[in-house]
This record gives structure tokens, C-alpha cells and sequence, in this order.
């Protein structure tokens, strides 16, 4: 069976009409777990007299339908289920049909990854490599290793905007919690903590998914920041906490009561990809003559396989005479 791989980028996957696939879940009991928790959202809160923003974000449905959908193992559901989470808190500071990218270019065997997510709370992305090669077991879910040396950039594309706008700076920690506020402190010189959480259950299933993102506000005092960063160290696990059925509103008064905590925003997110069967047949009546004459020479059906979502699209080889001919 071919497989032809094509990377294709919309405004909005709410703008188009969306036919990605989403694969079926078949454990019912992971099935019910996912049912009975709240539905993934976005939300936005300010603490410490307004000092401070914090976007929080509950992903298990998400990190769930990316690992059926990409076919991950237990370590590259860890990983990319991070980068769908940093990619939903990202979103957070954009809006209208506004996009940001996250990329990660690096030496370790996982080579990478690429995630894109919307304003509107719409996530896709990849890992360069999937499955990851390792070469011994891993003895634990330190990334340091998988990553290598490498490099981390950010890119808002703003709608109406002729160029994006970009930040890079070289990973020092190897774990994307780290350098993404690494990132922010460096390009944005404003003082940030992430905490993102994929967790499992004795089985390794997700059965919970999320994450915090802090940013300190113009005017912020050092105070609040050591308070703060103190307080990062004994923070429950956001992840262990929704999968017991916590919401994000819980979490925050749990863990900032003293901080004060006062609800801005809230948002769905979710695994959405805007690519389609019609987009591909637009890139495949485009190809060369010789490439079309390949094509019908080889096996049937043709797969493109969209690299964002890991969705399949089939073309017979009748499909493919009649699309070829219609160009002519």
C-alpha cells in the first residue's frame, strides 16, 4: 500500500469544512472514565491582586483521541500529549483565527516535533519520529535524553499579517515544561512557569491530562514571583487532579487560595485538524504529468496520510482516473 505524506496549513480548522478522522477508542472503561470527567476546556484566572495571569488547561479527551489517532506508544503519547498541552495554553495569546506554532528541532532520537493550535482552542501536531528509536530501555520518563541538544521556537501567525513573528532559543533543560518558560524569559523577558501533565494508570492509559501556564503581569512584584516559585515545588500533580474528576476552577483555589483567585475566561480545546479529502485531491491534480503516470502505475489504494492528525485518506484507482481526467 503507498503512503504519499503532504503537510498543509489553513486560517482556521473552523473555517473550512472538517473531515479529519478521528479513530474509534475501544477500552470502554478508559471510554467512561473520559465520559465522566468535565469536558476539556481553557480557562484563564488572575491571582495576586491581578499580578499575575494564569491559563490552565484539562486535556484528557485531547491527549486521548492524539494517541489513537497518531497510534502512540506509552512515550510518545508522554511527550506529544505535552506538546498538544503547551500548544492549548499557547493559544491563549491569540485570538480571532489567530494560530501559534511550536516547534522543537533537535539531536535526540525523537528529532522533534511540530504543534499547531488555534485561538478558538483547535490542537494538531506530530512527532518527527513515531514510534522514537531508543536504543536501551528507558528506566523512567526523563525527556532530557530524547530531546538532545536543540532548539525551541514559537511563531504567531496573526490573521491579516503578511509575516509571522517568531522567537527561538537554544533547549538548556531538555523537559518543554522548562525551556518553554525558558523561552518567555529569554525572547519576552517575562517571567513564566509552565507545568504540564500527562498521567497514567497502572495499565498506562491516560487517564488524566493538563496543564498550568503563569505569567507575571507588568508591575509584578519579586515577592509575589519567590512566592510563587516556592509554591511551584509542592503543587498537586494537575494531571492525577482532573483525572479524579477535580475541574480547573477547583485546582485553583486549592492550590492559590492565598493568592486570591478571580476567573477571567473559559474555552473548549480540542484534537481538530482542518485537513480534508478534497484538499488532497487539489494536491494530487496538481502534480506533474509523470508523477500522475506513477501513481496509476502503482499499488491501489493510493493513502495520503495527513502528517497534523495522522488521518487516511483512500483513492481507488477509478477515483483517481476520473480526478486526473476532470484536470484534463
Amino acid at each position: 500500500m503507498n503512503k504519499h505524506f503532504r503537510h498543509f496549513h489553513y486560517t482556521s480548522p473552523f473555517t473550512t469544512i472538517i473531515t479529519m478522522i478521528k479513530e474509534k477508542i475501544y477500552d470502554k472503561e478508559l471510554m467512561d472514565h473520559i465520559s465522566s470527567l468535565k469536558d476539556d476546556k481553557r480557562e484563564v484566572f488572575l491571582i495576586a491582586d491581578g499580578e499575575v495571569r494564569v491559563s490552565a488547561v484539562s486535556a484528557t479527551r485531547m491527549v486521548n483521541e492524539m494517541r489513537a489517532n497518531h497510534k502512540t506508544g506509552l512515550l510518545e503519547t508522554y511527550m506529544l500529549g505535552q506538546g498538544y498541552i503547551a500548544g492549548a495554553l499557547l493559544s491563549s495569546e491569540v485570538k480571532g483565527n489567530d494560530r501559534i506554532r511550536l516547534e522543537i528541532e533537535c539531536g535526540g532520537p525523537v528529532k522533534g516535533m511540530s504543534i499547531e493550535s488555534w485561538a478558538c482552542g483547535a490542537v494538531r501536531g506530530y512527532l518527527l519520529c513515531n514510534p522514537i528509536p531508543l536504543e536501551h530501555e528507558l528506566k523512567s520518563l526523563d525527556t532530557n535524553e530524547i530531546y538532545g541538544p536543540g532548539f525551541l521556537t514559537v511563531t504567531k501567525i496573526l490573521e491579516g499579517s503578511k509575516t509571522p513573528f517568531s522567537g527561538q532559543i537554544m533547549m538548556e533543560y531538555g523537559h518543554l515544561a522548562q525551556d518553554l518558560a525558558l523561552y518567555y524569559k529569554q525572547s519576552q523577558e517575562t517571567p513564566s512557569l509552565f507545568a504540564l501533565s500527562v498521567h497514567f494508570d497502572k495499565m498506562g492509559r491516560v487517564w488524566g491530562a493538563g496543564g498550568i501556564f503563569m505569567q507575571a503581569l507588568p508591575g509584578c512584584g519579586e515577592d509575589v514571583l519567590e512566592s510563587l516559585q516556592q509554591k511551584a515545588s509542592t503543587m498537586t500533580d494537575i494531571g492525577t487532579f482532573l483525572s479524579e474528576g477535580g475541574t480547573l476552577k477547583e485546582y485553583m483555589e486549592k492550590e492559590f487560595s492565598s493568592f486570591g483567585v478571580m476567573s477571567l475566561d473559559s474555552s473548549p480545546i480540542g484534537f481538530s485538524c482542518p485537513c480534508s479529502k478534497k484538499g488532497f485531491e487539489g494536491y494530487l491534480k496538481n502534480l506533474p504529468e509523470g508523477e500522475k503516470k506513477e501513481i496509476l502505475k502503482g499499488e491501489s489504494p493510493l493513502v495520503l496520510q495527513c502528517f497534523n492528525c495522522g488521518t487516511e485518506y483512500k483513492f481507488e484507482k477509478s477515483d483517481l482516473e476520473t480526478l486526473f481526467t476532470e484536470e484534463k
